[in-house]
């Protein structure tokens, strides 16, 4: 019962987490006119600076001392060289991640994004086919077809009328934003389904495995942040243009990464990836009524449909797993 309490709260707060990053992402690159831009390798490098000290922050308040959390932290790094650098590669495809989400939300809606976004189900799924030897029910696959199709739906040219003023509101190119959620979804499913595979083949702390993956983190981070935005970072530091906006979108995103590192241990990545479609709903409803960046179809909302019809195969697929093996215990 405790189990099934954590994982669905966890996912509850990953609905809530990911509507909120989005929105305010999309409001500080394109919609807020305040002042000059703030750099995003900048802010993944700050949002992973953030995730490291909460991490240590959370294994403090589970018993550990300062003292005793360094040597754990020694002995997995440096007594562990082999495991250690195995959590580099999830680390530096999550640094790519995140700055290609930056990317993709300066160049489409929420909306579009949100929707695009979620074909991150369809790679998780088959990585966790292909590298973990999982099954898929019926139900699962049928969820996938159909969310194949509603985020074909959505990217399907279109001469409305109403393409000008959506055109208007868009801070880029399409094709770029697009090309970005693509690459991101590829590298989000692989990330997660290995460090699925590395948390729970893993005697340690989750948070302790988050404190490691962090500090790869941070290190791609920097190493980006220089070679990419080096000269504009010697002008005017790092921090410029940074807000109250955009210290919400970093805390936003450095809490991101914790969510789904619990929802791996608690639940799975294809549940997460189910999870996070819900926030497309709110996602919408928002950007049409506050951010006003989104101008609804009918296509869209046959789109949403599709979406939402996918999440609920896929749900129902999974309780019922849950019920055959309960049942075969």
């Amino acid at each position: 019962m405790a189990s099934a309490r954590l994982k669905y709260l966890s996912l509850g707060v990953l609905v809530f987490q990911t509507t909120s990053l989005v929105l305010t992402m999309r409001y500080s690159r394109t919609l807020q006119a305040e002042g000059p831009r703030y750099l995003a390798s900048s802010a993944v490098v700050v949002a992973e600076v953030m995730k490291i000290l909460t991490c240590v922050l959370l294994n403090i308040s589970s018993g550990y001392s300062m003292r005793a959390l360094n040597s754990i932290l020694r002995q997995e790094i440096l007594h562990k060289p082999i495991e250690t650098l195995k959590l580099a590669i999830p680390s530096g495809i999550y640094t790519l991640q995140n700055n290609l989400l930056y990317v993709a939300l300066s160049n489409l809606d929420a909306a579009t994004y949100q929707v695009t976004y979620q074909l991150k189900i369809l790679t998780t799924a088959l990585f966790s086919v292909s590298m973990l030897g999982r099954r898929l029910g019926v139900y699962q696959w049928l969820s996938l077809l159909i969310l194949m199709a509603g985020v074909a739906l959505v990217q399907w040219p279109s001469d409305s009328t109403a393409a000008p003023e959506k055109e208007a509101h868009s801070a880029g190119s399409q094709f770029v934003g697009v090309t970005a959620v693509l690459v991101a979804c590829c590298s989000s499913g692989f990330a997660g389904v290995y460090f699925e595979k590395i948390l729970k083949e893993s005697k340690q702390s989750v948070w302790v495995r988050n404190i490691q993956l962090g500090m790869f983190g941070l290190v791609f981070g920097l190493f980006g942040m220089l070679a990419y935005d080096g000269e504009r970072v010697r002008e005017s530091g790092m921090f410029q243009g940074y807000n109250t906006v955009t210290w919400t979108v970093v805390a936003l995103q450095a809490l991101g990464g914790l969510v789904i590192a619990a929802v791996i241990k608690y639940a799975d990545n294809i549940l997460k990836g189910f999870a996070t479609s819900l926030s497309i709903i709110l996602s919408t409803l928002i950007s049409y009524f506050l951010l006003q960046d989104f101008d609804p179809s009918r296509r869209m909302m046959m789109m949403m449909m599709m979406v939402v019809s996918s999440y609920f195969f896929g749900h129902i697929s999974c309780l019922l797993c849950d019920q055959t093996i309960r049942q075969n215990l």
